[in-house]
């Protein structure tokens, strides 16, 4: 059985990796190992807590002596590294915890790997650390044109600054040690899980509640939008196929204004939930700054020299998560409160986790 380290696999694209692997492979023991920030939620996991191939670790990717435990207890052959501060107007107010955690958090995990993978300058077979990134190391892009792989590097807030950086220390230990690396870039990912700070979630749970919708600028901002487990099938593929050193981008060609995307949301619950949500709950706020225009993605590479492409148009895409979100909204109520939060972390420190 091979191993597997998981980092922030309990916060919304990382939880949906682990279900989504789980489920297709038994031959793996997943490690996830996740700070329990506001963001992670170890009730996306449920479902497999009792899997005999499942391992949650409480701690932080920057605790070195911890991540050198886990591969002296485990025989890792992956490290994903999903694990990241992630939400752009937090890293505008607080951008120490972002470099951290995406620069400092991903150096530390590349220094522990090599030292185990790597013996007189050769790495052993069959092992590879796997950068999850975004697009928002490009920049922003103007009204035609796709971000490729080769676009030069043009981040614009902290987030994606510190973003920038993760990934080009990984690209140094490729070129530099030759270790073995994949560094993927996605879209906006949508789908079950998602911390409710961002734009769909947030705008569901504001209008069951008849809260403002706040949309920033015009609202005329594009984003290409990919749901997350086509997300993790594409991840999947490139961690057993994709060739070594190579950056792969994951985007689904679903451009949308925000605009579009909030009145998508108003237009499902008012036709079947409630008629009193509509578009005057929108309200324009002033815009974000360092506020990237248009992002949009070339999947071409992954798809011409890994097979993958996204299976999810945005049009069901975008019913299937508002329906989620409808028939969880005991989970949206507790992610919201924060109160699981205190409880998992009181648990985990209780028990020395």
């Amino acid at each position: 059985m091979k191993t597997i380290i998981v980092t922030g696999g309990a916060g919304f694209i990382g939880s949906n990796f682990v279900l989504y692997m789980l489920k297709k492979y038994d031959q793996y023991r997943i490690i996830n190992l996740d700070k329990l920030t506001y963001a992670g939620n170890l009730e996306n996991l449920k479902e497999v807590s009792d899997n005999k191939n499942y391992v949650f670790v409480h701690g932080d990717i920057c605790d070195s002596e911890l991540v050198d435990g886990l591969f002296q207890k485990y025989d890792v052959s992956y490290v994903i590294n999903f694990a990241a501060e992630s939400h752009v107007d937090r890293s505008i107010t607080d951008p120490e915890i972002f470099v951290k955690t995406n620069v400092m958090g991903t150096s530390n995990l590349l220094n522990i790997a090599k030292k185990y993978w790597e013996k007189d300058g050769v790495f052993k077979e069959g092992v590879k650390f796997l950068q999850v990134s975004t697009d928002e190391v490009y920049g922003s892009l103007g009204a035609t044109g796709y971000f490729m792989e080769t676009t030069p590097l043009d981040p614009h807030s902290p987030y994606s600054a510190s973003k920038t950086g993760g990934d080009l220390i990984v690209k140094a230990y490729a070129d530099t040690y030759k270790m073995p690396v994949n560094i993927t870039r996605c879209s906006n990912n949508y789908g079950p899980y998602q911390f409710p700070e961002k734009l769909i979630p947030l705008m569901i749970n504001n209008a069951l509640n008849k809260k403002s919708l706040p949309v920033y600028g015009d609202g005329k901002n594009i984003r290409d939008w990919l749901y997350v487990e086509d997300h993790c099938s594409a991840i999947d593929m490139v961690l057993h196929n994709g060739r070594l050193g190579e950056v792969y981008n994951i985007g689904g060609h679903n451009e949308r204004e925000n605009i579009q995307i909030v009145k998508t949301v108003i237009g499902y619950l008012n036709e079947n939930v409630d008629s009193s949500v509509t578009e005057a709950l929108i309200k324009y706020v002033e815009d974000r700054k360092g506020h990237d225009r248009r992002y949009g993605i070339d999947p071409e590479k992954i798809k011409n020299e890994l097979g993958w492409y996204p299976e999810t148009t945005f049009e069901v895409g975008i019913k299937k998560t508002i329906k989620w979100y409808l028939e969880h909204k005991e989970w949206m109520d507790n992610i919201t409160s924060g109160e699981y939060q205190n409880y998992y972390k009181s648990m985990y420190e209780k028990e020395g986790k």
